[in-house]
């Protein structure tokens, strides 16, 4: 399931990164968002989603959500 299926205020571990983009996966991995990770959808938003990382919440997009396996 992606990010995109996910339940709001439900924390998930995600299991991979689905993308062959280098860069997309440099950046993801840069908010701390990797295999083995929490992450928690915060809201759904008509563009993306809210998403908490760590200690952080991030905007992102539908393309990075699909990307996110969980």
């Amino acid at each position: 399931m992606n990010l995109i299926e996910a339940q709001d205020g439900v924390e998930y571990i995600i299991s991979r990164i689905d993308t062959d983009d280098e860069e997309l996966n440099a950046f993801l991995f840069s908010l701390g968002c990797y295999s083995g990770e929490a992450i928690t959808v915060i809201r759904h938003l008509k563009g993306g989603l809210i998403v908490a990382i760590k200690d952080g919440r991030y905007n992102i997009d539908r393309q990075l959500a699909e990307a996110i396996i969980v």
